[in-house]
């Protein structure tokens, strides 16, 4: 394909493209039904541009590589995003997702030290606490919706992460709003949408009232922060505390509410469909499954991972790189073109939207030799170098890339080290698995899968089942178990103390005792992260402090 360059009214207007089979609509009604498959299916016939018109709208499919670079990195001033994410203000007001220009810039640049390295190393540690207790509230045989599961876990980290909030409470709350306002999002794409916003219609006012319902929990979090006063060095903070660069006012809590909102339902949404779909493709994948167990008791030998894992971890990570090949939760990028423009010898005109989709660049056998098969050696450095840059993009490109991409990479490969280590999961017989793509790529009917543990020592895992299902069996196994962990943390503190001041000291225990002190610290971890609810009243009531948390993840082998 040719480069793109300044368009020029004698090229041909359009290229090829399916016919349109409605006045008026278009192709319309078939997007509709299966958006993503419908791309797919028109880049596959007609080519790397394809035309077709979507009610009103021009639009053009655009799936090379170099097309897609040009128009998101080297030309990217000539666009703004989509008809998509400007009818999503309704939702999210000015955030950084539907905002443009001048004022994006400044807000992006505002949001940005949040996501950091230094803090994304903070990040890391309340990662790992939080699916570490995703993982104590399952059961052995369970069968859970794990779309469900990581929607709330991925919830929690980001309430725990950017807003120094537990969140956990509301979780079913936003979950059944998000999930209507999914439902009905559709409604706001169809032609003469400004209109129907208006009208008072069933479909409508279920909108605005799932969307009021997370302003409610997005301003009461700003309410109670403004109250205390504290600056908690989060994003909320940095929100509240910053002044706007002309007025030197601070940002009302409407502009507040848009910033946090959005960075709420994106930093929790879109990895919450990833990690759920790489759960589905190891189900499906037990090979690949094993390879990844292997690098992670080898690496991690049954501790917490942190954040300088991540590195260590490569098949892991490739296997979250795999799926979001597979499933990107961003399935598709849109732009509207500000001025005409010209893609190799056809010419876009002014206000056209240009789509590109990562669902279908990812499927093109050009660059994915077997492009549906879920294969994780595919991120092997000397692999990903034959690739163009562009034949991958799950999180956009150029200045308005996902803002929380490196947060994303993280967090995913983090959340598997963690629970991977412990559960397998298994896809329940006969659950439908079929993808509905509205703005994020979702389960359309869940995931339904059943836990099997990893744990292969009986008696931790006999006590993690009594602490899910048995509280007092819990409690009275409880004293035992407290004594043989206070004895194996006086090994271990006396051990370090006298090979410090005497490295050729023999440790006070036999080789058999500090073989069995791994389990037992585990244990203390066990008790680390349970919810209070579950402990018994007494000296372990009190969950274990965090720093001998994360002294017992970093010490078990």
């Amino acid at each position: 394909m040719e480069g793109l360059t300044t368009a020029s009214s004698s090229l041909p207007l359009r290229p090829p493209g399916p016919k349109n089979t409605r006045p008026w609509l278009g192709v319309l009604p078939h997007f509709r039904k299966d958006p993503a498959a419908y791309l797919l299916s028109v880049a596959r016939e007609h080519g790397d541009l394809a035309y077709m018109r979507l009610g009103p709208q021009h639009a053009f499919v655009v799936s090379h590589p170099d097309a897609i670079r040009d128009i998101l990195v080297t030309h990217q001033n000539n666009f703004t995003k989509s008809r998509m994410l400007e009818r999503a203000k309704v939702l999210l007001g000015d955030g950084l997702l539907t905002s443009e220009g001048e004022f994006h810039t400044r807000q992006r640049r505002l949001v940005q030290p949040a996501f950091h390295r230094d803090r994304l190393v903070r990040y890391a540690a309340d990662m790992v606490i939080c699916a570490e207790r995703a993982g104590l509230t399952w059961a052995p045989g369970a069968a859970l919706d794990m779309h469900r599961e990581m929607t709330r876990l991925t919830l929690a980290i980001v309430g725990r992460t950017l807003f120094s909030a537990d969140v956990s409470s509301d979780a079913d709350e936003i979950g059944r709003a998000m999930a209507q306002i999914f439902e009905l999002f559709d409604t706001l794409l169809l032609p003469f949408s400004d209109w129907i916003q208006k009208l008072p219609i069933p479909p409508v006012r279920r909108f605005e009232k799932a969307r009021d319902q997370l302003d409610r929990i997005v301003y009461r979090l700003i309410a109670e922060r403004r109250a205390s006063g504290q600056d908690a060095g989060d994003l909320l903070s940095m929100l509240l505390l910053a002044q706007d660069e002309d007025d030197k006012g601070h940002m009302t809590d409407k502009q507040v509410r848009d910033e946090a909102l959005t960075l709420l339902i994106a930093g929790h949404e879109t990895t919450a469909n990833a990690l759920t779909w790489t759960w589905y493709l190891l189900s499906q994948n037990p090979e690949v499954e094993a390879r990844m167990h292997e690098e992670l008791e080898r690496v991690l030998g049954g501790r917490l991972p942190t954040f300088d894992d991540v590195m260590r971890l490569p098949y892991t990570t490739g296997v979250f790189a795999e799926s979001l090949r597979l499933f990107p939760p961003a399935w598709a990028v849109g732009r509207r073109a500000k001025q005409e423009y010209s893609i190799g010898d056809y010419a876009i005109p002014a206000k056209s939207i240009l789509l590109l989709s990562p669902w279908v660049v990812h499927r093109d056998p050009r660059w994915w030799p077997e492009p549906e098969r879920f294969n994780p050696d595919r991120w092997r450095p000397e692999e990903s170098e034959k690739r163009p840059k562009f034949a991958y993009f799950p999180f956009g490109g150029g200045a308005r890339v996902c803002i929380g991409e490196r947060f994303a990479w993280a967090e995913g490969v983090l959340v598997l080290a963690t629970l991977a280590q412990h559960w397998k999961m298994r896809l329940v017989p006969g659950h439908p698995v079929a993808t509905r793509a509205v703005i994020t790529l979702r389960p359309k009917h869940g995931m339904k899968m059943t836990l099997e543990s990893r744990i292969s020592d009986a008696r931790e895992q006999e006590f993690l089942r009594m602490l899910h299902k048995n509280k007092g069996a819990a409690r009275r196994r409880l004293p035992g178990i407290q004594n043989e962990m206070d004895y194996a943390c006086r090994i271990i503190s006396t051990s370090m103390v006298r090979s410090t001041s005497s490295p050729t000291r023999k440790p006070p225990a036999s080789r058999a005792t500090l073989k069995a002190i791994p389990k037992s610290l585990r244990l203390i971890r066990v008790l680390a992260v349970a919810p209070r609810r579950m402990l018994p009243q007494g000296s372990l009531a009190s969950p274990v402090s965090s720093s001998t948390f994360r002294f017992t993840s970093l010490v078990v082998p």
